[in-house]
């Protein structure tokens, strides 16, 4: 019996869609061959991974630097990768094939993954994720809080004392705004691109860097506080 011209289109769509799917599997393999690295959200805890083409009967091989079991407990579990799903999803897994972390990408070169009653980790590029550590080093220090016409508020260090859940701390010098010090940001930390100070409360003051290497709390206002790292 002759096909219907709906079934002619039909196989050709899932013909097409299942090319279209095996080139993103072998595109997003090609991209993830080499080192990378593992690490909690603000890269307090990491893990250098290498992974490989070499094929395995679950997917590929990959290393661990010796010190990934000390840093990340979990990875003590991870024998190789593979990419599953529609060819989007990255998975670090056991000798079974069986998903220990599965990672999606959230921006070009950074996936994340979740794992269950611990929090989120980022899978970046190795020598991507070092760049990002230069930056973090180059947040520590004192900083000035100011209003759009430049009048200072209050004095702030930004610190690498670990606070826990990849936070750090933060202190205020001196006497501050009224509005500052009721907000009272006692931690700090990096998050995709934004410095986001944390009160005690649990309220948060999210700020990105503009064209002049300053940072404008968000969303902006008609009256901005800008945070300026002092000399």
């Amino acid at each position: 019996m002759a096909l219907s011209r709906f079934s002619v289109v039909l196989c050709l769509l899932l013909a097409v869609c299942g090319q279209a799917a095996a080139q993103d599997v072998t595109t997003l393999k090609k991209d993830m061959i080499g080192q990378w690295e593992l690490a909690t959200t603000e890269r307090s805890k990491t893990c250098v991974v290498t992974l490989k083409s070499d094929a395995t009967p679950q997917g590929f091989k990959l290393e661990l630097e010796p010190a990934c079991a000390a840093a990340l407990p979990f990875t003590k579990d991870i024998t190789g990768w593979s990419i599953k799903g529609l060819g989007d999803i990255v998975r670090l897994h056991n000798a079974a094939g069986e998903a220990v972390i599965d990672f999606t990408e959230v921006e070009t070169g950074i996936f994340e993954g979740m794992r269950t009653n611990e929090g989120v980790y980022i899978l970046q590029n190795l020598a991507a994720a070092r760049s990002l550590a230069k930056s973090m080093d180059q947040m520590i220090g004192d900083w000035s809080m100011v209003r759009g016409n430049g009048q200072a508020i209050c004095a702030l260090v930004l610190t690498n004392t670990d606070a826990g859940n990849d936070n750090f701390q933060v202190f205020m010098k001196g006497k501050c705004d009224p509005a500052v010090a009721a907000f009272n940001p006692t931690l700090w930390r990096l998050d995709h691109g934004q410095m986001i100070l944390m009160s005690p409360k649990g309220e948060s003051w999210q700020f990105e860097a503009d064209d002049n290497a300053q940072w404008r709390r968000v969303p902006d206002s008609a009256d901005p506080l800008i945070m300026l790292r002092e000399q």
